[in-house]
């Protein structure tokens, strides 16, 4: 297990148990920033000739990840220049980790990628690949790809995360910076209007200004 790792890793697995990497990519420059995108998919189910009624809790989709990684093989930014092989050697290992096909799965690669203390389990979900520059016979010595990453956790850990977040037991789960209780509270029992009982049960007074670190206890739902 990779942690605080200053340069961004992706490694890559044969199957969705992630025991044992048989490749890995570092990249040459961190990205700028990344964007991780959630969604709650709601029922949209509703009898014909009614108006809008509240919206029922279907499932909770796998989060998204995208970012943008330079190749370079100039020198500029690393000093080292490549301009006899340019970057076709970098941008053809780092598709073999991300999406070659391997083994008996049939499919492309199971991933993690550490930057930090970021840990993500996914798959790759798309890759743009745009060249930047060439040299003048029109190998390319530059290029940005962009990739983009789709949330994939093996089912055994997966059924043990749901259960573990069933609300007919009792939790206790840490703030963390920026959580709030309704936000928690949805987490834990699909509805943040549950915030009330939490607080309740937790003696807050003050539930709007929660501590980072304060540990909260969830109580379960009564029928």
């Amino acid at each position: 297990m990779q942690k605080n790792v200053s340069k961004m890793i992706i490694m890559s697995f044969p199957d969705g148990e992630r025991k044992e990497s048989d490749d890995r990519v570092e990249v040459l420059v961190n990205p700028d920033n990344y964007t991780v995108k959630s969604k709650i998919k709601y029922s949209e189910q509703q009898a014909a000739g009614t108006t809008g009624k509240m919206p029922k809790f279907d499932r909770i989709e796998p989060h998204k990840m995208s970012f943008d990684l330079l190749f370079d093989s100039t020198g500029v930014i690393n000093e080292v220049e490549d301009s006899s092989n340019g970057i076709e050697p970098a941008l053809e290992h780092f598709k073999k980790v991300v999406f070659e096909y391997k083994g008996n799965e049939h499919r492309p690669r199971f991933l993690t990628i550490y930057w930090g203390k970021l840990k993500f389990d996914c798959c790759l979900e798309t890759l743009d690949i745009t060249y930047k520059l060439f040299r003048s016979d029109g190998l390319p010595l530059r290029a940005v790809a962009k990739a983009g990453f789709i949330g994939a956790v093996e089912d055994t850990k997966r059924v043990a995360e749901e259960d573990a977040s069933s609300p007919d037991l009792t939790h206790v789960r840490e703030v963390k910076d920026g959580d709030t209780l309704p936000m928690m509270a949805f987490r834990i029992y699909g509805d943040p209007s549950y915030y009330i009982e939490v607080a309740r049960a937790n003696g807050l007074n003050d539930f709007r200004n929660l501590e980072t670190g304060q540990e909260i206890v969830f109580p379960p739902l009564k029928d």
